[in-house]
């Protein structure tokens, strides 16, 4: 197959006749240890002429099971799909999670899906996952159903980062805490943002640094402050930029966060062109000036540090 075939729930999953490789969880930010997962059911689809495919669920289960504080997800489902298209997935089938979804019990679990995949031959989860109504299922569970219905099960470990589990609730909270470094780690590839440059206020102009506005509304953003990043627009290559994603104390404050953009680079961008921003670095917290001198003096240090850090960068 060429691209990622996409399924809006189990009943629409109307696939080609092959062996059905099946990754099964919530994946959100497909972390490194959600990839051991995913690439399990890869490599197997690929060495019997299979389809390699991801079983996901929309909302995430909070919204539905604990709707006074719901999980704030790291990725939105246009960069859920980009990043599972990368690792070559055949397939993504994103499952409604409503309430009598929720009520399907664990036992019944398997025998739902055999039903709306005829040729699911195997089923690939982390060795953690949970499954059926109140979560009562477990990979024993899991084994024991399917083996009845003639299906394999492979269950990947953990895997850990500096002595400790990777996992997206430790992603998110390093994200808040502007850790980029850490979060790109466990990530197994560079946070980004897509978005499309928006006409600001030019407000940087009149100070030295004009800036792309970058439309973007994430679900969990990160910490407010001043990241190094690199900036890519269609088949071009990345032009190094410093960014500054916050509320803009300073100079007219913001409602909302804004992602600016200042290019270190000459680059053809313009208004209206589709970019993904890469975030390599954290800088420094944002922080309110007394003045725009002042905040210029600053953005011409934070450039500087981030020149100094794709130097260092390219030289490691």
């Amino acid at each position: 197959m060429s691209g990622l075939l996409q399924c809006d729930g189990l009943e629409a999953a109307h696939l080609p006749a092959k062996p059905l490789h099946l990754a099964i969880g919530i994946f959100d930010g497909l972390h490194l240890g959600h990839q051991s997962v995913i690439e399990a059911a890869i490599h197997s689809a690929r060495r019997c002429g299979g389809l390699a495919g991801v079983l996901t669920f929309s909302p995430h289960p909070s919204v539905l099971l604990r709707p006074e504080s719901p999980t704030r997800l790291l990725m939105p489902p246009a960069m859920k799909r980009t990043v599972l298209a990368r690792l070559g997935v055949d397939v993504l089938i994103e499952h409604p999670f409503t309430p009598a979804y929720s009520a399907v019990s664990a036992d019944e679990f398997v025998p739902h899906l055999r039903n709306h995949l005829p040729n699911l031959a195997a089923i690939y989860v982390g060795e953690n996952w949970r499954f059926g109504r109140g979560r009562t299922g477990d990979v024993a569970l899991l084994v024991a159903e399917a083996q009845k219905v003639g299906l394999s099960v492979f269950s990947a470990p953990r895997l850990n980062h500096n002595g400790a589990a990777i996992s997206s609730s430790r992603i998110r909270e390093l994200l808040t805490k502007g850790e980029i470094t850490a979060v790109n780690a466990m990530l197994g590839y560079t946070y980004f943002t897509d978005g499309v440059v928006e006409r600001g206020r030019q407000l940087g102009r009149t100070i030295g640094f004009p800036t792309l506005n970058v439309a973007w509304e994430p679900e969990l953003p990160p910490r407010f402050g001043v990241y190094a990043v690199e900036v890519l627009a269609g088949q071009n290559r990345p032009v190094k930029a410093v960014a500054n994603y916050g509320l803009r104390p300073t100079v007219a404050q913001t409602s909302r966060p804004l992602l600016e953009v200042h290019l270190l680079e000459a680059s053809p961008l313009a208004y209206g062109d589709k970019v993904t921003v890469n975030w390599l670095h954290f800088l420094r917290p944002e922080s309110k000036f007394g003045s725009l001198d002042e905040l210029r003096k600053q953005i011409e240090k934070d450039r500087r540090s981030a020149l100094d850090f794709f130097a260092k960068s390219a030289g490691s």
